[in-house]
Formats: C-alpha cells, sequence, structure tokens
C-alpha cells in the first residue's frame, strides 16, 4: 500500500506564499504503480476541486486555470515527494489541500480517478 502526508500548510498574508510538500511511502514505490500525483482542495460544503497534477515519467503539468502562473507543481522522484509552490495566495485559496496518486490519461482533473489519498493540510490566506 501507498501512504501520502502532506505539509507544509498554514496561515499567510494574501500575496504571500506557501510550499506544500507531499511525501509518499510504502511497500511499494508511488512512481512504479501510479501514473502521476495530484493536488487537489476543497472547502467545507463544495466538491474537492483540482488544483494541479505531474505525471511522475514526463514530469509534464496541468493546472487549473483558478492557480494558473500563481502556483507550480514538481516533484523528485528520488524522494517519491511532490511539491506545490503556491504564489501571490488569495483569500479564495483558503481551504485544505490533499495530495493524491493516481489518474490516468484524459482523466487527471478527477478525484475518482485517483486511488491513495493524504489526510489534508489546511491553507488559510488572510486579507
Amino acid at each position: 500500500q501507498v501512504q501520502l502526508v502532506e505539509s507544509g500548510g498554514g496561515l499567510v498574508q494574501a500575496g504571500g506564499s506557501l510550499r506544500l510538500s507531499c511525501a509518499a511511502s510504502g511497500r511499494t514505490s508511488v512512481t512504479s504503480i501510479t501514473y502521476g500525483m495530484g493536488w487537489f482542495r476543497q472547502v467545507p460544503g463544495k466538491e474537492r476541486e483540482f488544483v494541479a497534477f505531474i505525471r511522475w515519467t514526463t514530469g509534464n503539468t496541468f493546472h487549473a486555470d483558478s492557480v494558473k502562473g500563481r502556483f507550480t507543481i514538481s516533484r523528485d522522484n528520488a524522494k517519491n515527494t511532490v511539491y506545490l509552490q503556491m504564489n501571490s495566495l488569495k483569500p479564495e485559496d483558503t481551504a485544505v489541500y490533499y495530495c493524491a496518486a493516481g489518474g490516468r490519461v484524459g482523466g487527471v482533473r478527477g478525484a475518482s480517478n485517483y486511488e491513495y489519498w493524504g489526510q489534508g493540510t489546511q491553507v488559510t490566506v488572510s486579507s
């Protein structure tokens, strides 16, 4: 099985930056059994929202329009770790952020396409 642990969340003022990390561990390397890693976010009462995705093999990335130009996903395959650099944060970025391993060709934005999930980390952006 695969375990995912997020870190790096916290409270930041609007315009500030945070970097989230997602470390994968387990008996099997996550890079060998999944297509890639995604970041999602969720606020109470709303569905989980796609933020970004990175493919393990090629490093190809996809970002939601709402974060494009401000957030950047990256990976370190040797460490089985994925990062989400968040700059120019806005109050509407406030959410619990989850990393998830999985995805598939043509299906990286749907939460149902991911097999493994972290516990989430809170990001709060004050105005």
